[in-house]
């Protein structure tokens, strides 16, 4: 019997008005072993969500409502290579870069075995010395220049998982801003350094920009021109650009164009990974991601990480009007997951727009943010604590974080465990009463020490901070995000909001160079002519600062 979604709204709603006096620590005290039903778990990775403020009605209310929006079916079809991308007309199938499903989809799987194998082959041959410089001197460090996914995702990983031993030494260059280069080479030797330009069409302005201030660093130091090219490789879907400006051939790694950006991780995109960490490290990314595709496609919805994951989030924004998320990882290896999850959840959710042309009558992503503990409890959890904003958060705590001062790692563990309690628990007003009196403070003083706490939240333990173990909480963010959409019918997959200020830019661009304004490249697009008078009158203040 199929469900009503609607009617599944309506009862989530008479929920919410329900359990919305509620706290968190009354239903622990009705059942003191929620922690051991609301709790899933998949490939090293626990996620206990025993402390949002749901009780068993609710539950069922959203495994129902997955049942509604035939979510398990919505994620069968994004593996199977249907037109999920609706507005672009194509497929997502990253879960295939990982094998997953490979079965259904010969016509692209030989092609990625291809590439994988030209990866690791170059990856092989940099390693021993076989590829070389313009002096004939083994690479120490890669550059890789990308942005957004073919920067954020393996500038993540690379971080995460460095060792002293490492086969190369990894940078990352995003910025166009020229310090980000220049910082980045001052240090380096240009004899011994490799470039990744990662660009889908090798016309992104950032990526092509810092290549050529690259090349130019190269022909500075003394590097004949026609050995410039064993400086660099290119991943791309244009494939003969990237020959044309001057990359080898058997150096040009192909993309697809059923292949995301904030997908891409695990594509050619990734090449900088291997290069810095070895290709095992790449192949254990790979076999976390699919076994989490396996899981997602495999189990109920009520023991499904990511689905489960998904409808919590719904359950936040959409009814108890948490509009913003905390992502606040225990570790100092995951200080950039945060950037990757901005990316991959705002970027593919940030709609307004339905499916089927209708303007959204809620918010859809909420705004995602939070970065490694302990850090934040010094900025802005205070805000968290005693702020008036409504937010979730995932709390994420490797049980295994690696080596190091192992009282270190105890008093950091203290830490996550503390601010999941307090999160929940908070102070009362009895309590503050008694700390205050004990300090001399009056009434209205004391009230200043009350804490509202029930603040919903998922507890994330990673059995430790390893390729697998990373590869299966990217994924199931990344299904996560995609489950989101589904219920909020919206379509992940494109992003026409980040094109429009680029539009704007390559035409403002020759008023700040000549003066002149340029016709705009899209016709919804104003010239520079038609600038509002204070985008105008900046514009001409940076001319003046900068142009003689």
């Amino acid at each position: 019997m199929s469900i009503d979604a609607q009617a599944v709204h309506e009862k989530l709603q008479e929920a919410q008005a329900a359990l919305g006096h509620q706290r968190i620590t009354a239903l622990f005290d009705t059942d003191p072993h929620r922690h051991e039903r609301y709790r899933c778990r998949s490939n090293g990775l626990v996620v206990d969500f025993s402390k949002h403020l749901i009780d068993d009605h609710v539950w069922q209310l959203l495994i129902e409502l997955a049942s509604a929006h035939a979510l398990p079916a919505a994620f069968t079809a994004l593996v199977e290579g249907h037109l999920v991308n609706a507005s672009e007309r194509r497929p997502a199938l990253h879960t295939l870069l990982r094998g997953t499903a490979a079965e259904l989809h010969s016509e692209h799987t030989a092609a990625i075995r291809d590439v994988l194998t030209r990866m690791a082959t170059l990856v092989s041959r940099i390693h021993a010395g076989e590829d070389t410089g313009w002096t004939d001197q083994t690479f120490t460090d890669v550059v890789n220049l990308g942005i957004g996914g073919s920067d954020l995702g393996p500038r993540f990983i690379c971080d995460a998982l460095t060792t002293p031993d490492a086969p190369l030494r990894a940078h990352f260059v995003a910025n166009i801003d020229p310090e980000d280069l220049d910082r980045t080479l001052d240090d380096l030797d240009p004899a011994r350094t490799l470039f990744v330009v990662c660009s889908k069409s090798f016309t992104t302005e950032e990526t092509l920009s810092n290549a050529l201030r690259a090349k130019a660093w190269l022909q500075a130091a003394g590097a004949p021109p026609q050995r410039l090219g064993q400086h660099f490789i290119a991943v791309t879907s244009e494939v003969h650009r990237a020959h044309q400006w001057g990359i080898s051939a058997e150096c040009c790694l192909p993309i697809w164009d059923w292949v995301g950006g904030r997908y891409s991780l695990w594509s050619a995109m990734g090449l900088i990974i291997p290069l810095a960490l070895g290709w095992s490290v790449f192949e254990g990314l790979l076999r976390g991601a699919k076994t989490l595709d396996q899981h997602t496609l495999e189990s109920l919805p009520a023991e499904n990480v990511p689905m489960i994951m998904a409808l919590l989030e719904f359950w936040q924004t959409r009814y108890l009007n948490a509009n913003t998320h905390a992502v606040l990882p225990y570790s100092q290896k995951l200080r950039h997951l945060t950037d990757v999850l901005q990316q991959l959840t705002m970027e593919s959710n940030g709609k307004c727009v339905s499916t089927t042309g209708e303007r959204l009558a809620s918010d859809s992503a909420p705004v995602l943010w939070g970065s490694a503990g302990t850090n934040g409890q010094h900025s802005y959890y205070q805000l968290l604590h005693q702020g008036t904003r409504s937010f979730s958060a995932d709390i994420i705590l490797p049980l295994m974080s690696g080596g190091g001062d192992l009282s270190a790692r105890r008093r950091l563990a203290a830490h996550a465990l503390a601010q999941s309690r307090a999160l929940m628990v908070g102070r009362s007003p009895k309590e503050a009463r008694q700390i205050g009196r004990s300090r001399g403070f009056s009434e209205w003083e004391c009230r200043q020490l009350e804490i509202g706490g029930n603040h919903s939240h998922s507890l994330i333990l990673m059995d430790a901070v390893t390729p697998e173990c990373l590869g299966s909480l990217i994924a199931a963010y990344e299904h996560k995000t995609y489950f989101l959409a589904v219920l909020l019918g919206i379509n992940a997959f494109d992003q026409w909001g980040v094109e429009l200020g680029k539009a704007i830019a390559a035409e403002i661009q020759p008023l700040l160079e000549t003066g002149v304004t340029a016709a705009p490249t899209e016709p919804a697009t104003p010239t520079p002519a038609a600038l509002d008078p204070a985008t105008l009158q900046a514009a001409l203040a940076w001319r003046k600062a900068n142009m003689p």
